[in-house]
């Protein structure tokens, strides 16, 4: 597969992913009236969306959409390192770009404001977690969920694994990951996801680090580990961004 057409791929797979999920928090969640859809809500919301966007365009870039991911991918053999950097750009664009999206429709909202803890669905710790949870129990919460949800992955993208179910599996462990770490942190998992809101919710500015660190950390150790686990030979993996069949299997 072309590489530009992957790239597009994970651009607009990212673009929709921010709006969807963070749009969720942003419009839905705390909506007056007992109208608003809550943590389990915006949770569902992120875990649909990836679900949808895997099954979309999974088959042309392999469906990343994080850069915890694609580094997992890349520490677990899936994926060629030298391309690495280019989907961390275009997946950091589209999160920027869905972010610009969201915020355009939301701030006509007459009570619409960025600041505070979660403002604009930003990540943060102290006094910008939801929970006001310290910097240590957000460190382990990202690590943790995201190296679950990279192992599940990598597993579900198995060659060894039943076809076909690979996206419903990745969109409900997203799920669960959130409904644990949003009161922690408002979930990250995702480089990207936290990256596009803070243009646009400067106080979380500072606390943007923690967000790449975390994840990235929890990524790289469920690549390696799996690889080191259930083995590294090429024959035994779906290739996770160079389709190589028509139409392959949803992956990430």
């Amino acid at each position: 597969m072309i590489l530009a057409h992957r790239l597009a791929a994970e651009f607009v797979g990212t673009a929709v992913l921010v709006f969807g999920g963070c749009g969720s928090a942003v419009l839905a969640a705390g909506f007056p009236g007992g109208l608003g859809i809550g943590f389990l809500g915006v949770a569902l919301a992120f875990g649909i969306t990836v679900l949808a966007m895997i099954y979309a365009v999974g088959h042309v870039s392999g469906g990343h959409f994080n850069p915890a991911v694609t580094l997992g991918a890349a520490a677990a053999g899936r994926f060629a390192w030298k391309d690495v950097p280019f989907y961390v750009v275009v997946q950091v664009l589209g999160a920027s770009a869905g972010a610009a999206l969201l915020y355009a429709i939301a701030v006509g909202g007459p009570e619409f404001s960025t600041a505070g803890a979660g403002g604009f669905a930003t990540n943060g710790y102290g006094s910008l977690s939801p929970g006001v949870y310290p910097l240590l129990s957000c460190a382990l919460v990202e690590i943790v969920l995201t190296f679950i949800f990279v192992t599940v992955i990598l597993g579900a993208t198995d060659a060894r694994a039943a076809s076909g179910f690979a996206g419903i599996a990745i969109g409900l462990t997203l799920t669960l990951a959130l409904l644990a770490a949003i009161p922690v942190d408002n979930a990250s998992l995702n480089p990207a996801r936290s990256t596009g809101p803070v243009l646009f919710a400067h106080q979380a500015a500072p606390q943007l680090w923690a967000f790449w660190v975390f994840p990235i950390v929890g990524g790289l150790v469920a690549g390696f580990a799996y690889r080191f686990l259930f083995g590294d030979r090429a024959e035994r993996h779906r290739a996770m961004a160079v389709p190589t069949t028509p139409v392959p299997e949803p992956g990430v």
